[in-house]
């Protein structure tokens, strides 16, 4: 999982309340096991529209997303999360997330931002033409014109984003105590690692 720290760039202004997950990708587009080109199909529905923000220049790969109360709600899909990567969407600012959506987004290294509606509608309009940054060690975002908003985000998750630590990654730190285990069992219950020998009936 690649490290989040600083996100800086152009934010899709969409600020749609309770976009579901099969808004953010839909169904049939879960056929596929690879998390590769998802992003053709996100926000489908919303992009027929002429003039969506999605295929405006201007939001060209831009690494932010700035949404409307109730984000990810509905069913649990991780694609959901697979295609605003493959989108280029590397954070999501909303005034709340569903705990669902919230969770595949951690674990797929999108940071999730929850800012009260008057932050997120001041940000919607500067998004428009100006660029935003969101400093995760710091937890804040700011504007070209000094607008600060504080965040909270939940101290383990910081960190794995931070150091870019996925479940594999967290096991991997643990490696050294894994092999001490490992070791110990051999030496105090050896014959769970002899090899088993059935008998014929």
């Amino acid at each position: 999982m690649d490290k989040v720290s600083t996100i800086e760039g152009r934010a899709i202004p969409l600020g749609l309340k309770n976009v579901d997950t099969d808004v953010i990708i839909p169904a049939h587009w879960l056929k596929t096991v690879s998390r590769e080109g998802l992003g053709r199909g996100a926000f489908e529905t919303i992009r027929e529209a002429p003039s969506n923000p999605f295929d405006v220049e201007d939001f060209a790969g831009a690494p932010i997303l700035i949404a409307g109360d109730n984000f990810g709600c509905g069913s649990s899909r991780e694609h959901a999360a697979w295609a605003l990567l493959d989108l280029g969407i590397t954070a999501v600012i909303a005034p709340s997330f569903s705990d669902i959506f919230s969770g595949n987004a951690f674990k797929n290294g999108i940071l999730t931002v929850e800012l009260p509606q008057d932050q997120v509608d001041r940000l919607l309009e500067i998004a428009a033409d100006h660029p935003i940054t969101i400093d995760l060690e710091n937890q804040t975002v700011t504007t070209p014109f000094q607008d600060r908003f504080a965040f909270e985000v939940d101290p383990f998750r910081k960190h794995c984003l931070l150091e870019g630590l996925d479940e594999i990654g967290l096991t991997l730190e643990r490696s050294a105590a894994i092999e001490t285990h490992e070791q110990q069992r051999a030496q105090a219950l050896p014959w769970l690692d002899a090899p088993q020998r059935r008998d014929a009936a």
